[in-house]
């Protein structure tokens, strides 16, 4: 015995069933793709150095950030000669809509001059290498990236200087 279509159901029903779109499959797997590849962010930070006859510096920090992430900034100086007060300076437009939460260790003096943010550590001998942690997160409205600079100093006179870019995605 065959069996029949329901109530309503016709030979022309049957014939004009349609397959599946595969259009939004694809498009979810370009998705996943892009952000497996780390085009989202997500991706190891870069390390950028500056090195002459008075320091080494190295400030390692992530190049695509998203809206809300937080994130770890890694400054190192090494002195070739002694410095008899190392302070780190980061731009104002680098920080600008960033929320910095921690840094360790705790500087001895900050102050704010010339657009830039300085933290003074003291003395630092040549080939001990001074390491500087922040913490931070992006603010919402900052959108499209942020860029300056993080200079080393012996009191007011640079030493060296590392310019930072950093893209944030929404």
């Amino acid at each position: 015995m065959a069996a029949q279509a329901p109530d309503g159901i016709t030979q022309e029903h049957e014939s004009n069933s349609r397959r599946a779109n595969p259009w939004p499959l694809l498009l979810l797997i370009v998705l996943l793709g892009a952000g497996l590849a780390g085009l989202f962010g997500g991706q190891p930070a870069i390390v950028r150095h500056s090195s002459n006859d008075m320091v080494a510096m190295s400030v390692r920090t992530p190049e695509t950030l998203r809206n809300g992430m937080a994130f770890e900034t890694i400054v190192e100086v090494t002195p070739q000669r002694p410095i008899g007060d190392l302070v780190i300076a980061v731009s104002d437009v680098l920080w600008r809509e960033m929320t910095i939460n921690t840094m360790i260790p705790a500087a001895g003096d900050e102050s704010h001059r010339s657009g830039f943010h300085r933290f003074s550590f003291g003395d630092a001998k040549p080939g001990e290498t001074f390491r500087f942690k922040i913490d931070g997160q992006i603010n919402p409205p900052l959108f499209a990236g942020t860029s300056g600079e993080v200079v080393a100093l012996d009191g007011e006179r640079r030493l060296a200087a590392v310019p930072v870019t950093i893209k944030v995605l929404p």
